[in-house]
């Protein structure tokens, strides 16, 4: 039998982030939203649809997708994470939710009218090969959406400094308790995120541009989702990160075509349609 694609301590640690940021407010989410799914082809799904949200976490995508279609499964590997959606999706009677991890994912290939998986696979051991598995459940023509970490490879050559000095840093926390990681993160949000976002904030206040201020994409976001996002970056034992032409490469080897990424952050979220041939 072939491993299964999945780092148990990776599922462990996102299974105490979302039961530590529940993430209730739909208010802070809709933004966030907006940009991820800002070139999903919404044209494309009605109330008959019946779509995949793979990695949904506490369901925090999920809520604004489940009034649209007819039905959308929730698939998530952490049972803390998927009792956290299950609460906050309860409104929701279309909502159908498995703990499985994708390749033992009981959807049937060729069934799905549209999936998305937005910062999850650049945490599996083998990204591409669970991109393939996501890509098998969909029909053919039919629309995947995805966001990967990006390897800086559109910013100056300061970013990949700041992540290296930043990712020692992660691969010291990660390996930390949770009552330790919590706190630490949570210093993290308040003394780095929070400053540079309201410095990018205000560049942009006084017309000059900050799109190259390191974190500069949390200057309309709240403290809550910096909180979030800090625990999420440096909490996390398995992070990969890919540039433009790897996602597009492993979108392609995966079955897809007519790609498009989105011009704006974060970097990369990419759409791509599940081969007709």
């Amino acid at each position: 039998m072939a491993p299964i694609n999945s780092d148990d301590l990776t599922v462990k640690g996102f299974g105490e982030e979302w039961d530590a940021y529940r993430q209730g407010n739909t208010g802070e989410l809709k933004t966030a939203f907006n940009q991820y799914f800002s070139i999903f082809p919404w044209d494309l799904i009605d109330k008959d649809s019946e779509g995949f949200d793979m990695g949904c976490g506490s369901g925090r995508w999920a809520r604004f997708v489940a009034p649209y279609v007819g039905r959308l499964n929730c698939v998530d590997p952490s049972e803390k994470a998927l009792n956290v959606a299950k609460e906050n999706l309860s409104e929701f009677d279309n909502c159908n939710f498995e703990r499985s991890v994708v390749e033992e994912c009981s959807l049937k290939d060729c069934s799905q009218d549209f999936g998305y998986c937005l910062g999850v696979l650049h945490h599996i051991p083998d990204t591409l090969g669970a991109m393939k598995e996501c890509v098998k459940k969909l029909k053919p023509g039919s629309p995947f959406l995805i966001y990967l970490y990006y390897r800086f490879d559109n910013k100056p050559f300061v970013f990949k400094v700041v992540w290296f000095a930043s990712d020692v840093i992660r691969r010291f926390i990660c390996r930390m308790p949770f009552r330790l990681k919590l706190p630490l993160t949570k210093a993290i949000a308040a003394i780095i995120y929070f400053p540079l976002a309201r410095i990018s904030l205000f560049l942009e206040v006084i017309g000059i541009d900050s799109r190259n201020v390191p974190l500069s994409d949390y200057k309309d976001k709240t403290f809550y989702f910096m909180l979030t996002d800090a625990l999420d970056r440096f909490g996390t034992r398995l992070e990969q990160r890919f540039t433009k032409d790897e996602i597009r490469s492993m979108m392609k080897e995966s079955g897809l075509e007519s790609i498009r990424f989105s011009a704006s952050t974060p970097y990369w979220v990419a759409i791509g349609f599940r081969s007709c041939t």
